[in-house]
């Protein structure tokens, strides 16, 4: 008999079970050539042995943040969904899942990718097909007025075809996708929280977006075994037009993003500054970097014409690599030298610092955007001296998110915990204090956390009251489900001197980083406006059917329960396009629309407007029917497609 899955095997276990943890992550390490040395684990380091130091998660957190049936969340989380292409929106505390955004993916429910004005934000081949249909989004983050979130756009990236995309705040959806020339694997993503250019404008105007895989530039097919060829960019985009600006570019794998709250300041953390072109060549080095860009600095010299452009792209691009910027008081770029192999950079709210963590040294690096500036006012000897802490905190330390009271928290991969640590006091001790106290708590997560933030952790207004981390392993936290696992995400209390556990919830692999917004920040619609869409069927009377030649328009309306038109008749071999118009005005009464064999299946909202076009390739009667439950006569709502010879 086989006992693998019996009820035995899913009792539950000791919610601070630590197997599968360190000795496996470490021994993975040291089978990939890295040497635990390197890793910092040594005989001095306090991190080296953790988890009996960590605080085992209290049943008392439980309760206390039950959203009960019929209330609402304090927070919205909007997190990225990794390969899966889409954006993610939980509700916090609940984590209830309130909506998923397709942004680089196909979906069939709301007709992405399928209807006409979906498929020209995602873009189309020559023959109308989508370019892409894949994508792997990773970061998100929101407009900015004043330091804090607006609500008005939030942007991700592609970084499988290194694009950058839009939503909209109002309705969540998808409003521009722009590609992003001459890099390969954009990731990091951040937009400016102020204009850094005329201070007067304390919203946001630019989006940063870096590459992370050097390649050859131009990427023509020359140069493929010169590395001193390959190189990456660091791009601007607009924030309302969604054009690119410019590019910089730098030396070494950019990876994450961070902006200053002046706006004087832009940052990526840094790998394989050694400019390795396998994967054994990207880890000698024992110091990396995280990358400043002076903005107005890059834009001057646009200004003035020191550029140049690269392959067929006309965008201007200006060289920050540390060879042309040894003057401090004319460069672009300041490279802050931090260990090793760094994984995120992070802006404190308070405005001063950001953080970076080396994912190969068991320490957070610590810099003073206050000592970059002066650097580049040539008033700082070297980029180094703007680090001002430089922690033991624990081993594999990831991203870090900030509270309201100086309070970091940093993921720690291969500890498997998430580490609070006080920045001021890590300053103390970096100066030569060493009574002071640095790490003020651990707490085990289950298991190796990525990515974790905290609520409205990225603005002025971080309020200290909620830190998720997002775990990349579940394996036995939840039902076995076959060899793919959900992921585990874990909210955690961080209002009190020691952090506890909330409670788990799933996430379909494999989401990345995420944002916690309080809910009066954004402001959505629940109603579309007719006039807005300019092939609107403004009146269901006005319905009808046009042809131009083989091109045959359909102009129908909906309204709960029938569509407008109770049946159309096309030849075979035409091409059509279909536009329906939702007319019902009510909050929450969407209607679909499919057509069988035909690969056609879209919703309307309330006094939206789509349409799809297909060619009429197969003869008979279709029955165009709501796929949107809307009304007690839903499944009576259809008309009749019939193709004729």
């Amino acid at each position: 008999m086989d006992t693998k899955h019996t009820p035995a095997t899913l009792e539950p276990l000791d919610p601070s079970r630590r197997h599968f943890l360190n000795t496996s992550a470490l021994a993975g390490l040291a089978g990939a050539g890295v040497s635990l040395g390197l890793v910092g684990c040594n005989k001095e380091t306090p991190a080296a042995a953790p988890a009996a130091a960590a605080a085992k998660p209290t049943e008392a957190a439980h309760g206390k943040f039950e959203v009960a049936p019929g209330q609402l969340d304090e927070y919205y989380i909007l997190s990225s969904a990794g390969h899966n292409g889409e954006v993610r929106i939980y509700g916090c505390p609940s984590g209830r899942t309130l909506k998923r955004i397709p942004v680089f993916n196909t979906d069939c429910l709301v007709g992405w990718g399928i209807t006409n004005e979906s498929k020209k934000i995602m873009g189309t081949k020559a023959d109308g097909s989508l370019k892409f249909t894949t994508g792997d989004t990773h970061h998100v983050h929101g407009s900015y007025v004043d330091g804090t979130y607006d609500g008005k756009y939030f942007w991700v990236n592609d970084k499988l075809n290194s694009r950058v995309a839009r939503i909209r705040g109002d309705t969540m959806e998808t409003d521009k996708i722009t590609d992003i020339p001459n890099v390969m694997g954009q990731h990091g993503l951040f937009p400016d929280k102020r204009d850094p250019v005329d201070e007067k404008i304390n919203h946001t105007t630019r989006v940063f977006a870096g590459g992370e895989f050097a390649i050859p530039l131009p990427n023509d097919g020359h140069d493929t075994e010169d590395g001193s060829k390959y190189g990456c960019l660091f791009t601007c985009l607009d924030a309302e037009t969604m054009e690119v600006k410019w590019q910089c570019r730098v030396d070494g794998n950019m990876d994450l993003v961070a902006t200053s709250y002046d706006g004087k300041l832009a940052a990526a953390n840094q790998y394989n500054t050694e400019g390795g072109l396998k994967y054994e060549d990207m880890m000698s080095a024992e110091r990396d970097a995280c990358v400043f860009f002076n903005v107005a600095r890059i834009e001057e010299a646009i200004k003035a014409g020191k550029v140049t452009t690269l392959g067929t792209s006309k965008v201007p691009v200006v060289d920050g690599r540390a060879a042309a910027n040894k003057d401090p008081k004319t460069a672009l770029t300041c490279y802050v030298p931090v260990p090793k192999n760094p994984h995120g950079v992070n802006a404190s709210p308070n405005g001063k610092y950001f953080v970076c963590s080396g994912k190969l040294s068991p320490t957070a690096t610590v810099i003073s955007i206050e000592l970059v500036t002066k650097w580049f006012a040539g008033e700082v000897t070297t980029p180094r001296d703007a680090v001002i802490a430089e922690p033991e905190i624990g081993l594999g330390p990831l991203h870090t998110a900030f509270d309201n009271k100086g309070n970091a928290y940093t993921t720690l991969f291969l500890d498997s915990q998430i580490v609070k640590w006080d920045v001021e006091a890590a300053i103390k001790q970096f100066k030569g204090d060493k009574a002071v106290k640095v790490v003020i708590d651990r707490i085990d997560v289950h298991y190796q956390p990525g990515h974790g933030y905290t609520s409205m952790g990225e603005t002025k207004e971080a309020d200290g009251k909620f830190f998720n981390s997002g775990n990349k392993f579940s394996k036995d936290r939840f039902l076995p489900v076959g060899p793919l696992h959900v992921e585990t995400e874990q909210l955690i209390d961080i209002s009190g001197d020691k952090m506890k556990l909330i409670h788990d919830h799933t996430a379909y692999p494999e989401p990345h980083d995420a944002i916690i917004v309080r809910r009066d920040r954004i402001k959505t619609r629940q109603v579309y406006n007719m006039d807005e869409f300019p092939n609107a069927v403004t009146d269901p009377k006005s319905q009808k059917v046009e042809r131009n030649g083989k091109k045959v328009t359909v102009f129908m309306a909906s309204q709960a329960p029938a569509f407008s038109m109770r049946e159309f008749r096309v030849k075979l071999g035409d091409e059509v396009t279909i536009i329906l118009t939702n007319h019902d005005k009510v909050e929450d009464l969407t209607h679909g629309f499919g057509i069988p064999l035909y690969n056609v299946n879209f919703i309307v909202n309330p006094q939206e407007t789509k349409s799809v076009t297909f060619k009429a390739d197969k003869l008979g009667v279709y029955w165009c029917y709501c796929t949107h439950f809307c009304h007690a006569l839903h499944l009576e709502m259809r008309s009749r497609m019939i193709v004729e010879k």
